[in-house]
């Protein structure tokens, strides 16, 4: 790791997202402090997803403006079941995928990058793995080639896409010790989550999205029952035909 640079945030600014016509983030604004943990949860469908990719410039607002507070670098760590495990590439060479935006993707990779790969797997519990193929891991192990990319990618602000979901209990504890690391050392981290309790235990701050953002602050407040029963009831309103919102800003 690298030493650390001012912390950086992000605002958004009546962000709207669809894809196509159809809404899936509508008009939400706020704030994610320099160097906050914040949780993204929400019902199935409320655009959690989408808005991590727009938050790391993968998915184009259809309205409002997203603005870095601060010079940042931003990785996205994608859900697991979006990587293609048959994919015939070693470990190290997937870990080095990290290094693409510093080194470019056809450069001759340095011997000290290398090692700094070899570390970051060792970091996640993967010492010794740098020649195996992807597909010969299990899921937890898959998780921790992902998490050891984001290692080496050294970024100000980190955004996790379900980083717990699929894998097993220890390896779910280990990925949540760098999780907190990387708040300590003054990262700013944005995960989307399902599992309430871990959140409500480890995550100061929530946005609670049902495509709308139906509270962001405090953990304890965001998720107060009022909350919940509104997000709920927002996503049986749901109408997917609906076309693209036309609120006012």
């Amino acid at each position: 790791m690298s030493a650390r640079r001012a912390p950086a945030g992000l605002v958004l600014d009546n962000v709207t997202l669809t894809h196509g016509r159809h809404p899936a983030v509508h008009h939400v604004s706020g704030r994610f402090a320099p160097g906050s943990l914040t949780a993204v949860v929400g019902p199935n469908g409320a655009g959690k997803s989408t808005l991590l990719r727009a938050l790391a410039g993968l998915h184009k607002p259809g309205g409002g403006r997203i603005a870095h507070e601060g010079t940042a670098r931003i990785a996205l760590l994608p859900q697991l079941a979006a990587l293609d495990r048959g994919f015939p590439i070693a470990c190290r060479d997937v870990v080095m995928q990290g290094l693409w935006p510093r080194i470019g993707a056809f450069r001759g990779v340095p011997a000290e990058e290398r090692d700094r790969a070899g570390r970051a797997l060792a970091a996640v519990g993967l010492a010794g793995f740098e020649a195996r193929p992807v597909g010969s891991l299990s899921a937890g192990q898959t998780q921790r080639l992902l998490f050891a990319r984001l290692l080496v990618q050294d970024a100000d602000i980190l955004l996790l896409d379900e980083p717990f979901n699929a894998v097993d209990a220890k390896t779910s504890a280990d990925l949540l010790r760098l999780v907190r690391d990387w708040h300590g050392e003054g990262r700013t981290v944005v995960a989307v989550l399902h599992d309430l309790d871990l959140v409500a235990r480890e995550f100061p701050d929530t946005l609670l999205m049902a495509r709308d953002a139906i509270a962001w602050g405090a953990t304890g407040q965001a998720l107060s029952a009022a909350n919940r029963l509104k997000a709920r009831m927002m996503a049986e309103a749901w109408a997917e035909e609906a076309e693209h919102c036309h609120r006012a800003a």
